[in-house]
């Protein structure tokens, strides 16, 4: 299991198109994926799960991934954060 935490830098937080970012990149690896919102734990390849975290702009989350292409998934999905879903 691996994880990192991530602050949300894109202006309008989490809504409808970057949720579906992060379900279509998430469901490409074999790895269980969550994210954790103070004491919420959500499946990164649901794309309700992640529009019901409220995720806004300036938000930390943490990404955990576990099973066999932790790393590779993990470092995508932060990468997907930190180029602020190609928003801006």
């Amino acid at each position: 299991m691996v994880e990192k935490k991530i602050t949300i830098k894109n202006r309008a937080g989490i809504h409808a198109r970057p949720a579906a970012m992060i379900v279509q990149l998430a469901n490409k690896f074999e790895s269980d994926i969550y994210f954790e919102k103070d004491n919420d734990r959500i499946n990164g390849k649901s794309i309700m799960g992640i529009i019901t975290l409220g995720a806004g702009y300036n938000t930390t989350l943490k990404i955990i991934a576990e099973g066999t292409d932790e790393e590779e998934a993990l470092a995508s999905i932060a990468k997907l954060f930190e180029t602020k879903f190609e928003e801006e």
